[in-house]
């Protein structure tokens, strides 16, 4: 099962980017999926007074999607595609909305501090999700908060037949046709290929994440999609 990996999944994503939000937008719930993993994160005070990291941008939606439950916390989005990276700066943010062009193992540039992260479609398309775990946990505050809103499939072979099903009948046309078949290949691929969702569960504690729960999502994609949340260790809690 070949999958694009680093540069070559960037390059990827650069040449799609004109097109993504066209095609994403015909995913019967995939913003309202978005807004519903964003929640699930419980950020106080509309996010008054906090610092977020959205990991994995791409063009933007996943940022609207934290801004929608947290619009007066400061968020820092972050890509490694140019190309998905420029299409959501171009959008109309408020000031404390900004952008960095950065690979998700490489967080010292972004820096540090954040209180929660939210990453969407991201780990199954990153070479080393242990070490992009790593990554997360430093930037987090102390019992600062992560949510992960990916394909991640149950385990059940009734949900990789509908989403290989789905990706058959729709996602790999439409991306044949927007000229992106490599891409959407992968995406298809990828998820496959990537954890269950008890086997990223189980990563996330080894990672040293604590209150560890996988939270399904509704529709078509249950069973398919999920909401993983979880909290970095409280160094508190661990001094004797």
């Amino acid at each position: 099962m070949t999958l694009l990996h680093d540069g070559e999944l960037s390059a990827a994503f650069d040449h799609a980017a004109r097109r993504y939000d066209l095609l994403t937008a015909v995913n019967p719930g995939y913003r309202a999926d978005l807004r519903r993993s964003a929640r699930r994160l419980r950020l106080p005070g509309g996010g008054r007074g906090l610092r977020l990291l959205d990991l994995g941008c791409g063009t933007g939606t996943s940022t609207a999607a934290l801004l929608a439950t947290a619009p007066h916390a400061e968020i820092v989005a972050v890509d490694a595609s140019a190309g998905m990276l420029e299409r959501a700066a171009a959008k109309p943010w408020p000031p404390g909305v900004s952008f960095v062009h950065a690979p998700a193992e490489e967080l010292a540039g972004v820096g540090g501090g954040f209180d929660a992260v939210f990453a969407a479609y991201l780990f199954r398309n990153v070479t080393d999700p242990d070490a992009v775990l790593a990554a997360v946990r430093t930037a987090l505050e102390p019992g600062g908060r992560l949510a992960v809103h990916e394909y991640t499939l149950s385990g059940s072979a009734a949900h990789r037949a509908v989403w290989t099903a789905v990706c058959r009948g729709i996602v790999l046309p439409a991306g044949r046709l927007a000229g992106d078949g490599g891409l959407y290949r992968h995406l298809w691929r990828s998820v496959l290929a990537f954890d269950t969702v008890p086997e990223f569960t189980a990563r996330l504690r080894r990672a040293g994440f604590r209150q560890v729960r996988a939270l399904p999502l509704p529709g078509w994609q249950t069973g398919i999609t999920h909401t993983v949340v979880a909290a970095a260790p409280d160094v508190r809690q661990e001094t004797p």
